[in-house]
């Protein structure tokens, strides 16, 4: 069909870019690895003698060996059914430093 109803993918199956509803094995290894490195740069800035509050939050939060999986992979939200959703749905989640979690959820 032609004109401004014209059969294209997004019109056909609808949106066209999907988030998986569980993160891959090669994107979970993503995630450690990256908080891996963040851990890496806290303790380097530690180690340099610098002191400032920042590095005293970054200090109190947990370290990648330390966080269990479901924080790791995992967010608090109160909409979701469960009161928690996959790390991948937050928006710019590769940016935010996401390791705390309320107590018990």
């Amino acid at each position: 069909m032609f004109g401004a109803f014209r059969a294209t993918q997004p019109t056909m199956v609808g949106l066209l870019w999907k988030t998986p509803w569980k993160l891959s094995r090669t994107r979970k290894a993503n995630v450690r690895s990256r908080l891996k490195k963040v851990d890496a740069v806290i303790e380097a800035v530690r180690a340099s003698g610098m002191q400032c509050k920042s590095l005293v939050q970054a200090l109190e939060l947990p370290k990648e060996h330390e966080m269990p999986p479901k924080d790791k992979y995992t967010v608090f939200s109160r909409r979701e059914q469960g009161y928690r959703k996959g790390i991948h749905k937050v928006p710019k989640w590769t940016r935010l430093t996401l390791r705390t979690n309320p107590k018990g959820f």
